[in-house]
């Protein structure tokens, strides 16, 4: 491929050798590079790509992409275009690369504080029984028809992503649903194509610190970017901020909420308890009409399924095909219902934070259970801070809190879980504590009462534990029948 067609859309000067030199590959990591690539420096948060530009002639790179300048030698036989930033750039390189693949499936960005993940894969599902082939990129994972990859970012890497992308198009995917980060946003990993269907949950303050977003406002200006980058918005009007994160939209623009003024609305929810789950339904006015039931607990799960609802309908999925995959749709580790008994209800979700802990469990308290139990840990290496808060939400929300190992990494467990009994201690609430996470799991359904509600916090998707730098395999769904069979 030559040169001049990878940088198509982006505004560049060449100012050594020729753009019509061919590339064979393109990278952006220095331990990546191959004969006749085309290397772009990035500047990351501990490493600058320019400083391996020489090292990547070496390797073979044949031409580099750069923003500022860098020392090659008078003898260097490699190609340097300039462009004023090299992120922005890769995003136009890899959709350029991988054939733009973007432009030939429906792409759908789902951004928010909270309910990304549950609304693409209550989307996929939707889609899946209408038949379509959907791919999925997302904090849990990329699915590419059969295939699974791990997630490392929330959203990928433009030149990762667009080969995702690629992937989805040649397994024949119609459609990819993706969780659209801030990060994602603030990087460029989602320039170099357009969002078919752009999406907004709901914002609060999160990820503003060192590396992340300097304040509330930075982190809710690119949200916005959503919106400029989208064929239609599809955005939550209950949110207080909906009309900043819409401020100078470029998208056809459309509500969904409670809010009897949304375009899609909501209304009538109540609350369903049955024997060892718990659900709600509501009903649903405006662009469509008719009432949904689903499995998965609290007014949020009420506006991950609006969401869903909101997006669906642009695919011409029929009403009574959106209320039977809502009725049975599950997502793994979010509120996620583990049958053990008609008695008491159980359940997995990843909340490992104070915020989504309390969210959580003022959730659960609205069913009124005769008891709410809560099981966590706290992962190691990590903010102390944390585990104050979430022993401390706790204590204060849950009628007993069993403390237990979460992923230790490089420290003591017992050592955290005295942490979290340092913020439990400052309200009334009753503990036990349990390090071997089976042994608290085992502990907590052998002692289950009737209507009681128990939550295993932490993990929620997570299949493995950390400890001294190695994953060993765990996943809560195998203790539980592994406890079962045991009984």
């Amino acid at each position: 491929m030559k040169c001049a067609d990878l940088l198509k859309g982006i505004e560049y000067k060449c100012i050594k050798g020729s753009t019509d030199t061919d590339v064979s590959d393109v990278a952006n990591d220095s331990r990546r590079v191959t004969k006749g690539c085309l290397f772009i420096c990035i500047k990351g948060a501990n490493f600058d790509g320019h400083s391996a530009a020489a090292g990547a002639v070496r390797d073979g790179a044949a031409v580099l992409v750069v923003s500022d300048d860098v020392e090659l030698g008078e003898n260097a036989d490699v190609t340097v275009v300039k462009v004023a930033d090299t992120r922005y750039a890769m995003a136009f390189i890899s959709a350029n690369f991988y054939g733009n693949p973007a432009d030939s499936m429906k792409i759908i960005g789902v951004t928010g504080t909270k309910g990304k993940t549950t609304t693409t894969y209550l989307v996929k599902y939707i889609l899946e029984k209408a038949g379509y082939k959907v791919g999925l990129v997302g904090t849990i994972e990329t699915i590419i028809g059969d295939k699974t990859i791990p997630a490392s970012n929330t959203t990928p890497e433009s030149l990762t992503l667009q080969k995702y992308f690629r992937e989805m198009k040649d397994a024949g995917c119609d459609v990819v649903v993706m969780e659209a980060s801030s990060q994602g946003f603030m990087l460029h990993r989602t320039q170099g194509f357009i969002f078919d269907y752009g999406i907004f949950t709901n914002i609060e303050p999160d990820h503003i610190g060192p590396n992340e977003h300097a304040s509330f406002e930075d982190y809710i200006s690119c949200k916005a970017m959503l919106f400029k980058q989208c064929r239609v918005g599809i955005v939550n009007r209950d949110d207080k901020h909906w009309e900043q994160v819409t401020k100078g939209h470029t998208c056809e623009l459309e509500t969904y909420g409670f809010d009897e003024k949304a375009d899609l609305r909501a209304s009538g929810l109540k609350l369903v308890t049955g024997a060892g789950f718990l659900g709600i339904d509501f009903k649903v006015s405006g662009l469509l009409n008719m009432e949904i039931e689903t499995d998965i607990p609290g007014k949020f799960s009420a506006y991950n399924a609006l969401t869903a609802i909101a997006i669906c309908r642009h695919f011409g999925v029929k009403e009574d095909d959106i209320k039977n995959a809502l009725a049975g749709a599950k997502v793994k580790g979010r509120i996620e219902m583990v049958k053990v008994s008609d008695d008491f209800t159980l359940m997995i979700d990843y909340a490992h934070n104070a915020m989504a802990l309390e969210s959580l469990l003022t959730t659960l308290r609205e069913y009124n259970p005769n008891r709410l139990v809560c099981l966590f840990g706290c992962g190691g290496n990590r903010s102390k801070l944390r585990r104050y808060e979430m022993g401390e939400v706790s204590g204060r929300l849950a009628d007993l809190t069993i403390i237990t190992s979460d992923n230790p990494r490089f420290e003591e467990p017992q050592d955290i879980i005295e942490d979290i009994k340092t913020g439990i201690n400052k309200t009334d609430g009753k503990y036990v504590e349990i390090c071997d996470r089976k042994e608290a799991i085992r502990y907590a359904i052998e002692h289950g009462k009737k209507g009681d509600i128990i939550v295993l916090a932490g993990k929620g998707h997570e299949d493995y534990q950390e400890i001294k730098g190695v994953k060993y395999p765990m996943d809560e769904r195998v203790l539980i029948r592994e406890i079962l069979e045991e009984r």
